[in-house]
């Protein structure tokens, strides 16, 4: 993987990334997923996106360095950030699926779809995910991530910090369902737990995790006021 701890490369930031035709789909390895240019110092993606190694200490840098600048604003800039990157991500997924695959990406099946456009997100270091859709019909679902850069490299800190994921999923989850959608992440690896989890839908909803969760509400806690319909009074 590109990514690891003891300081090596620790997750993998994309820009400019460009489609390309290929000529089989089961690029989903290592060796055939990215190039290494040792003579340009360029590392390309199968999709010919230029991607970049950086380091443990670069996520703390920024988190650290944000946080420094505008306190506890440094959460929402994060999230934002993530919201700009999921969005401008579906765009350019949506354009090389069709081409690569000769299909609308909405006759796709949607767990292959969604395995698809996370499996680079896998391979450059941001982790494991599992989606699950059985609360899709109640206008929300949830996202299980596992092995966060950002929460592996920060440590236990007693409170979530994956807000860049948070932004990430909503862009991504907007753009694809044509929705404004928000998210929140409701545990976290920094908070002693196993992964993080995070909730995806509609603001009023994510407005009400949020101030469960202030209350002292656990994400399962939260989870079953949902699925019987609680709101916020």
């Amino acid at each position: 993987m590109v990514v690891s701890t003891n300081k090596k490369p620790a997750a993998n930031l994309e820009s400019n990334r460009q489609p390309k035709q290929h000529q089989k789909h089961n690029h989903y390895g290592f060796q055939d997923f990215f190039s290494f240019h040792p003579d340009t110092g360029i590392v390309t993606d199968w999709n010919q996106g230029r991607n970049t190694l950086t380091s443990e200490d670069f996520i703390i840098g920024l988190v650290e360095g944000l946080e420094e600048e505008v306190g506890s604003a440094a959460s929402v800039i994060m999230y934002t950030i993530g919201c700009e990157w999921g969005t401008k991500d579906a765009e350019f997924f949506k354009k090389w699926f069709e081409k690569e695959y000769q299909r609308d990406i909405r006759q796709a099946n949607l767990m292959f779809l969604l395995e698809t456009w996370w499996w680079p997100f896998t391979a450059q270091g941001w982790g494991r995910w599992e989606v699950d859709l059985s609360d899709r019909k109640h206008g929300f679902m949830f996202i299980n991530l596992f092995d966060s850069a950002v929460a592996r490299t920060l440590g236990d800190v007693g409170k979530p910090v994956c807000y860049i994921y948070a932004g990430l999923f909503a862009g991504f989850f907007t753009c694809l369902v044509n929705k404004q959608l928000s998210c929140i992440e409701l545990q976290c690896y920094s908070m002693g737990e196993t992964y993080c989890k995070f909730l995806l839908g509609s603001q009023d909803r994510i407005d009400a995790a949020a101030f469960w969760q202030n209350e002292g509400a656990t994400a399962r806690d939260i989870q079953q006021r949902l699925e019987v319909g609680e709101r916020l009074r």
